[in-house]
């Protein structure tokens, strides 16, 4: 088992490496894509959520065998590092590990992973998904981690990918824009939306510059960006 592999493709602008700690989420994001690519049934996903056999030891045994170190390391692709309602042992247990060895975090939660601050510094980064959509975690809850973790000295991101409400993603951006130092812009794919995905994008952008923010807008939604150019 190598708990710790290299994203590939596109999914490689978000760490060197990247590590999924539990077998599922409990979230149930009509968009998630999990379930497809571990070829599990979508119910069975949300409802079957614990710590993946042996993580913990297996993600320490890998670190010391391939001498893992000097490498930022996101949290996580195909589930939550802190699922709500679940206990989170496993994920600190981890985050201690990585630390431990050299390496940095890049965790991205829609849950609140404050209770692990305090194995964080500079180096690593704190991300919150803010896709205009309600889950078990709720987004004042998320906001107020986010806050933290920013008063901390801890680097601060946040993934709008995708965004599935036009106005929710505006107030969310100036809500969030004193306290992050990096946002994200996708847009909703394989789905129906009532998005003009060209004007949104460009209000996005525009936005995004005059609250000097660092930003990237994700390919697919810069591709819509330029059409009719």
């Amino acid at each position: 088992m190598k708990p710790i592999y290299e994203p590939k493709g596109k999914a490689k602008e978000y760490g060197d490496y990247a590590l999924n700690i539990y077998t599922g989420c409990p979230h149930e994001c009509f968009y998630c894509f999990a379930p497809k690519v571990l070829r599990k049934v979508k119910d069975d996903f949300h409802k079957c959520v614990e710590p993946r056999k042996n993580i913990v030891d297996e993600v320490k045994k890998q670190i010391e065998r391939e001498k893992i170190t000097g490498k930022l390391i996101h949290l996580c692709f195909t589930c939550d590092p802190y699922p709500c309602g679940y206990d989170t042992t496993p994920t600190r247990e981890i985050i201690k590990a990585i630390k431990e060895s050299g390496n940095n975090v890049q965790i991205l939660t829609k849950g609140d992973g404050s209770r692990d601050f305090d194995l964080l510094d500079e180096n690593d980064w704190y991300g919150i998904t803010l896709d205009g959509t309600e889950c078990k975690a709720p987004i004042r809850e998320r906001l107020d981690s986010l806050a933290e973790a920013h008063s901390r000295g801890i680097k601060t991101w946040v993934s709008f990918e995708p965004v599935t409400n036009e106005r929710q993603f505006f107030i969310s951006l100036h809500c969030v824009s004193l306290i992050v130092d990096k946002v994200k812009i996708g847009k909703l794919n394989y789905h129906p939306s009532n998005i003009d995905w060209k004007s949104f994008g460009e209000k996005a952008e525009a936005l995004c510059k005059s609250l000097g923010l660092d930003f990237y807008i994700k390919d697919g939604l810069r591709v819509e960006m330029m059409k009719g150019e």
